[in-house]
């Protein structure tokens, strides 16, 4: 199970399917129109 994570609010963005637990940083799309 992976789970992608945004890496300003910590909120989880989405999950995916993975053969080990990954955990990826990107942004979410609120975060991404902050800016």
């Amino acid at each position: 199970m992976g789970t992608i994570v945004c890496q300003d609010c910590q909120e989880v963005i989405e999950h995916f399917d993975e053969e080990k637990v990954t955990t990826l940083y990107g942004t979410c799309p609120s975060c991404d129109n902050k800016k």
